[in-house]
């Protein structure tokens, strides 16, 4: 085949994140695609908005494999840079808006962004961050404000611009195996790992949620969690998408709004950690609203409570719940527990998705037998392209022909995956990742302190609490409320200790590591 009949057939066969909008559109033009506010689009509305912005980023230069980096709130200005960028073949690395501006600042350098997007809120925290790095000529780009508001010195009106662009098809040279997301994630590295996603993983991905989550057009769905997360944005809002649902954005995930729209939009999926569902349990709200219309409901980032789980149930009778587990380096889906077993199986994470197959393996690599410990490892279509500039790290990870977790897990003899230890060094607080090096090397840098071990401790809001177990050095009297003022001016809010714990000496084994595991059991009862 000549290169102008491959350039053809591989036009024809495209199958990306923005040919999966066009698709849609052509399906159900009319139909409602995405309220976020008083505004209500359909999938006509949508896909124009996208093709409007997609063709005045070009204008600016921004093209195929650009990455731009979007620091905001949930919004529909999210959801439309992210399809523009698509279409146009760049890449969209959202950022976790509670970072702080070394945090936002490594991000926005080690991805190279060419261009930036971020709300009111946050631009003076992307206008420091990307003076940092040496950005602050790249375009920027204002969110959710109108075209008549006024705009930061050196920043442009997203809505002003998106007016400018043509409502035409955009056509680029994207293709299925191109990077179409880097998102960052925690692992127990000091710092974040650039994790890279195609739109080939993706898709896969989609189709794993639609079929083991058995989505369906007709659903509503509120999408309240932040989508820089990859759950939100790959699990629910992308799907819904594909299929042509109806999503509800919500800015964030405040109970009484989840509620209430619950009840005004007639939502029929919901998707929320565990801490959030035990937050809506809880508030005066929810026995007045009418919440029948909830049909299927989903939880993951940490384990639900045995006793929550029964409640939900039995306040939510008409509902049905899914576990979904998996991680960012698997777009993020890799098991689901399915409403089936939720009872008989609880605690489980499930059994592999549709595109997914999973094992249990020891330390050389060799499948374990069931109901004996090891790690969990996956093969998918889902699996990343790699750790951005992290070859060796990437190496590591997909030893052996697989995609190595690092969580630990047991399967049973029908196949059901029980996650039984987090990564090392990793705390899942508030559905959010921490690395307990990070906050560890921060604690170290606080006068007196002689050793520090950070682990999470089971907590009744937070599932998993930040806790700093600490040895001062010999004289020092630790000043606890100090300790956390410390952290907290060089770490995101939820990556501070909840709580600190001044001890003599630390566990260690006989090669002088520090026994986390122990610390943990220790301190399970701290709340």
């Amino acid at each position: 085949m000549d290169l102008e009949a491959a350039k053809h057939v591989q036009r024809a066969r495209r199958n990306t994140l923005g040919d999966l909008l066009t698709r849609t559109r052509a399906r159900y033009p009319h139909k409602l695609a995405l309220v976020y506010g008083t505004a209500r689009w359909t999938y006509q509305q949508l896909d124009e908005a996208v093709n409007r912005t997609a063709h005045a980023f070009s204008a600016k230069g921004i093209g195929h494999g650009t990455p731009v980096a979007v620091l905001s709130r949930n919004s529909l200005d999210f959801a439309v840079i992210a399809l523009a960028l698509a279409r146009l073949g760049a890449i969209f690395v959202p950022i976790n808006y509670m970072l702080n501006e070394e945090e936002v600042a490594f991000i926005a350098g080690h991805s190279d962004v060419g261009a930036a997007a971020a709300s009111e809120e946050f631009a003076p925290l992307m206008d420091s961050a990307l003076a940092a790095v040496g950005k602050s000529d790249v375009p920027r780009y204002l969110m959710d404000s109108d075209a008549a508001a006024a705009v930061p010195a050196g920043w442009l009106s997203l809505d002003r611009e998106r007016q400018s662009g043509s409502s035409a098809e955009f056509e680029s040279a994207v293709s299925d195996g191109d990077v179409a997301q880097i998102l960052y994630t925690s692992g127990t590295e000091s710092r974040p790992k650039g994790v890279l996603l195609t739109h080939a993983n993706l898709l896969a991905q989609f189709v794993s949620c639609i079929v083991d989550g058995r989505m369906e057009a007709r659903d509503v769905a509120i999408h309240a969690l932040p989508m820089y997360h990859s759950a939100q944005l790959n699990c629910f809002l992308w799907p819904g998408v594909y299929i042509g649902a109806t999503g509800i954005i919500l800015s964030h995930a405040d109970p009484a709004e989840i509620l209430s729209v619950v009840e005004r939009e007639r939502a029929t999926q919901l998707f929320c950690p565990p801490t959030v569902w035990i937050a809506l349990l809880r508030h005066p709200a929810f026995p007045e609203r009418d919440l029948s219309s909830l049909e299927k409901c989903y939880y993951g980032a940490a384990i639900m409570p045995m006793e929550v789980l029964k409640e939900l149930s039995e306040r939510l009778p008409q509902a049905r719940f899914w576990n979904f587990y998996g991680q960012t380096e698997v777009a993020p889906l890799a098991t689901a527990l399915q409403p089936e077993d939720q009872l008989h199986k609880l605690g489980s994470a499930g059994r592999p998705t549709l595109n997914v197959e999973t094992k249990v393996v020891d330390d050389e690599g060799r499948e374990v037998p069931p109901g004996t410990v090891g790690e969990i490892v996956h093969r998918t279509a889902h699996a990343m392209l790699g750790y951005l500039k992290e070859p060796e790290k990437t190496l590591e990870a997909f030893r052996d022909g697989w995609f190595h977790s690092g969580d630990l897990g047991v399967m049973d003899e029908e196949g059901y995956l029980t996650v039984v230890d987090r990564k090392k060094d990793m705390i899942k607080s508030g559905g959010e990742n921490v690395s307990s090096r990070e906050v560890e090397e921060v604690i170290y840098t606080f006068p007196g302190i002689s050793e520090v071990a950070v682990v999470g401790v089971p907590d009744p809001y937070w599932m998993e609490a930040v806790t700093a177990v600490v040895v001062p050095k010999p004289g020092v009297t630790l000043d606890a409320e100090a300790l956390k003022a410390h952290c907290r001016s060089r770490l995101a809010h939820f990556k501070v200790p909840k709580h600190v714990v001044v001890v003599h000496q630390l566990p260690k084994n006989p090669s002088g590591k520090v026994l986390k595991r122990d610390l943990r059991e220790q301190y399970r009862n701290l709340v």
